[in-house]
């Protein structure tokens, strides 16, 4: 999983920043299955040691956010 959003990340570091962080947050969102998608979440909130800053970054726009009522 770690070496997974790295491989993801490294492939986005040329990119701007901010695009960088949001190429890896929507392909996480995009293409992992929801269960894969927690456990990195859980993971990253739990210090995520080893994990690409960007994809630290973009766990926060993968963390699902709860609904306004």
């Amino acid at each position: 999983m770690i070496h997974r959003a790295n491989e993801i990340a490294r492939f986005w570091e040329p990119y701007p920043h901010d695009e960088a962080v949001t190429g890896v947050a929507t392909h996480i969102r995009s293409f992992w299955e929801p269960r894969f998608r927690q456990q990195l979440v859980e993971y990253g909130e739990t210090g995520g040691a080893g994990l690409h800053p960007l994809v630290r970054e973009a766990l926060v726009l993968v963390t699902p956010r709860p609904k306004s009522t």
